[in-house]
């Protein structure tokens, strides 16, 4: 609604200050002619807002300008009264302030609103957690968190993907908690880089501070390296025959992606190609589905079957 765009930009440049156009427009998903006919509206309205052009120009409130907002959307109430104290806040010692926020928050809204909270509350609970898979140890995240905190540059100790470690100088922009697994956000000679918060082997903060770049975006960053992350992970094709229990004990530690190929295998079972990225990945998650998954291709990985089938021959066929 239009309404609550235009809030929403009033919002944003009180926030945030002298915002471009095409920032607005990016920001709020429409376009800058929309932005500019939106600064007209909220000019008309009363709301000292101004248009600068050239290189340092931009869209910016008056000086000392600002609104209060007592009222919420019904949609917005229903959104703040889902938010718990999710583990990631309590990892970084948040938990307790967003609790005392949001009664803070309730207490201020109007009484129809508190009971629509109420109400939200009691039909909607958002858990988190995955149910298998135990919370990764971030032994470090304290000092993590203090230096992304006061822009200071910290030595870390880390141990990469193939188990090798090495000592680096960083400067730490933001911290990233993905599906219960933390990532520091860091600046380094190569460039902005992510590090996995359970390889820091050793974090120490250093006295010097550092300059955080005006322009970074951490959620921009994520999401652009998270995309190139996806497209040059390694590829590792495997041919499987597979049977209807095989395919359905597959599906449980495959992405959901694969779920419509894998569900179409008939009574009489079917051959699929599988991305596993690499011969360990693929193992680990087969060695586990007994006889309803035949490994057919590449003939390494199923040779490393049909040896582990011998060796359990040896130690089991005999009593």
């Amino acid at each position: 609604m239009r309404a609550d765009r235009l809030v929403s930009m009033m919002l944003l440049l009180q926030s945030r200050g002298k915002l471009r156009g095409r920032e607005l427009a990016k920001r709020l998903e429409v376009s800058e002619r929309t932005i500019y006919r939106d600064l007209d509206a909220l000019s008309s309205a009363g709301v000292p807002v101004y248009a600068q052009r050239g290189p340092n120009g931009g869209v910016a409130l008056l000086d000392g300008w600002r609104t209060s907002l007592t009222g919420l959307t019904e949609a917005e109430v229903q959104a703040l009264a889902v938010v718990g104290a999710p583990g990631a806040l309590s990892d970084i010692g948040l938990s307790a302030s967003l609790r005392s926020g949001l009664i803070k928050l309730a207490a201020s809204l109007p009484a129809v609103q508190q009971r629509a909270a109420d109400h939200v509350r009691q039909r909607l609970h958002i858990d988190g957690t995955g149910w298998f898979e135990g919370q990764e140890d971030v032994p470090h995240l304290a000092v993590l968190r203090d230096a992304v905190w006061r822009d200071r540059r910290v030595r870390l100790r880390y141990r990469n993907f193939d188990g090798k470690t090495g000592d680096l100088v960083a400067d730490p922009y933001g911290l990233v908690i993905k599906v219960e697994r933390w990532y520091l956000v860091a600046a380094t000679p190569r460039g902005p880089s992510v590090f996995r918060g359970s390889r820091v082997e050793g974090a120490r903060l250093l006295a010097k501070s550092f300059t955080r770049p005006p322009d970074f975006d951490l959620a921009a960053f994520w999401t652009e390296w998270c995309r190139k992350f996806a497209s040059k992970r390694p590829s590792y094709p495997v041919t499987l025959r597979v049977t209807r229990e095989g395919a359905r004990a597959l599906r449980q530690s495959r992405p959901a992606s694969e779920h419509a190929l894998l569900s179409r295998v008939g009574r009489g079972g079917k051959t699929v190609t599988i991305d596993f990225e690499r011969q360990a990945i693929a193992f680990a998650q087969l060695v586990t589905l007994g006889p309803g998954v035949e490994v057919i291709e590449p003939p390494a990985l199923r040779l490393r079957f049909r040896e582990i089938a011998g060796d359990l021959r040896a130690l089991y066929g005999s009593r």
